[in-house]
């Protein structure tokens, strides 16, 4: 099966994508020819499938060591996959295809923690990821072989398992002239600074920390669950951002810690949040103020990494945005004004969907798979070496 797809001169592959922003799945199908640095990718078609609050809720809880426990992981390990599944028959139906003209689907799974560093106050907690929505359950749900659970094998080699798209981002949006940072806006923030005409390894690729994840939290509970998310940040650009509570914010250890460095919802999850909003309505900010700091502390928090780790070793000219934070009108314009001397845009700009990059990527991870090429960057994960990441689950 896997040597007539490598024969094919290009294969159609959808690629699933569930981030820490736990918003839903977005699914893009992916006309995919040629494999590593060379590869070339088309994308035909792109849908997203939301979670409902309830299980969005049911995430945040498994992401949580006060609420999860094994039967609620084990259990949402399938429920997931048949979501994942859902969502790449949607995307087939959408683009009027059938599963027959799919050679392969790749599955990020649904981040439910990760640990970049072993916890040296308990010796079971090493280095480890884990992401959930069983491959073998999309396999025989859609009849079609599924790569997943790419993370793991970076760690193995000695990465963090993150950030993986930076691969995409060198093979997609490198330029010749000029120097960019790809900044995705997710639940979590991270960049790849690709510099003018450079090469794999001179990518500087990291977590910059909370990207719409603490602003979604706040939205949520000030709306009493009416609302996920700020809307074209239409309710922090009617409120001021506290500057003393974004300085305090900023002082969380996360920022000033060395590269190679990921995070996710173990240091920003809901009850960090919680804890700065409690912070906040002590100080009689209102909700308006509230999301505008939690907006206005995560352009600080974009520009301060760039400042401390890619501005003093390249020169960028353009700040290229993807993700949800890509439609964050608010967000943006704080960004730009924190760093007047780049161009901020997004990838829409350049062709590319700013909500379908993540999925595009993952297309090229499971492609790179299917032809025994690493698909790591290790200037990215900080490990010594590029891996093949993934795993195979066959439908038969």
């Amino acid at each position: 099966m896997i040597a007539n797809l490598i024969a094919k001169p290009s294969r159609l592959i959808i690629g699933l994508m569930s981030g820490t922003s736990l918003d839903g799945v977005d699914a893009a199908i992916v006309k995919v020819e040629g494999s590593g640095l060379d590869t070339k990718t088309e994308l035909l078609s792109f849908t997203t499938v939301a979670y409902d609050d309830t299980l969005r809720e049911k995430l945040k809880e498994l992401c949580s060591l006060e609420h999860s426990d094994v039967a609620k992981v084990c259990g949402m390990n399938f429920y997931i996959a048949d979501v994942l599944a859902d969502a790449a028959e949607r995307a087939v139906r959408e683009a009027g295809l059938t599963m027959n003209d799919i050679d392969l689907i790749s599955s990020h799974g649904q981040t439910i923690w990760h640990i970049p560093a072993a916890d040296p106050a308990d010796w079971s907690l090493v280095r480890s990821t884990l992401q959930i929505g069983d491959l073998s359950v999309i396999a025989k749900r859609t009849g079609k072989p599924v790569v997943g659970d790419y993370r793991t094998a970076d760690m193995a080699v000695g990465g963090q398992g993150a950030p993986l798209v930076p691969y995409a981002d060198f093979i997609l949006f490198r330029h010749e002239a000029k120097g960019r940072i790809l900044q995705n806006i997710g639940g979590i923030g991270n960049c790849a600074a690709i510099p003018a005409g450079g090469l794999p390894e001179q990518v500087v690729a990291f977590d910059t920390g909370p990207g719409n994840m603490l602003i979604d939290q706040a939205v949520h509970t000030l709306s009493g669950g009416a609302k996920s998310y700020d809307d074209g940040g239409q309710w922090a650009a009617q409120g001021a951002a506290d500057e003393t509570i974004v300085a305090e914010m900023m002082s969380h250890p996360y920022f000033s810690m060395p590269l190679p460095k990921t995070t996710g919802r173990e240091l920003f999850g809901k009850a960090y949040a919680q804890q700065w909003i409690g912070r906040m309505r002590e100080k009689g900010l209102s909700d308006a103020d509230i999301v505008g700091t939690f907006t206005a502390f995560t352009a600080h928090s974009i520009a301060r990494s760039y400042r401390d780790y890619v501005l003093p070793v390249m020169t960028v000219h353009e700040i290229v945005v993807s993700g949800g934070g890509a439609h964050n009108r608010t967000l943006l314009a704080m960004i730009a004004g924190l760093l007047p001397e780049q161009t901020v845009t997004s990838t829409d700009a350049l062709g590319m969907s700013s909500d379908a990059k993540e999925a595009v990527a993952f297309a090229l991870f499971g492609n790179n798979f299917l032809f025994g090429v690493p698909n790591t960057l290790p200037s990215a994960t900080g490990a010594p070496v590029a891996t093949i990441m993934g795993k195979l689950a066959l439908p038969g």
